[in-house]
């Protein structure tokens, strides 16, 4: 979700929660960001919001980015692997 640019914590909450398989609750994504950031991944920012109390926006850094080159490469690789050894465990 960040590869398009900045974006608010709690659009990629809703983003996440909106179909309730990819994350259950907003509760475990802050903390995943905090590790994001600490990591060098994300850097955040605050903007004012017309709506209420400024928001923190969250964004890739140059290493992030890198880091999700990588991750999308062996993404693939990976899914056809589970998915294999899934189907080998089926039923005929």
């Amino acid at each position: 979700m960040l590869r398009g640019g900045p974006t608010y914590g709690f659009e990629i909450a809703r983003h996440l929660t909106r179909d309730g398989v990819l994350m259950g609750s907003e509760g475990t994504l802050y903390p995943l960001l905090s590790r994001l950031r600490k990591a060098g991944l994300v850097d955040t920012t605050w903007q004012e919001s017309p709506s209420g109390p400024p928001r923190r926006y969250y964004a890739l850094t140059d290493s992030g980015s890198r880091a999700l080159e990588d991750f999308t490469r062996t993404w693939q690789p990976f899914r056809d692997a589970v998915d294999a050894a899934l189907s080998e465990g089926a039923a005929p």
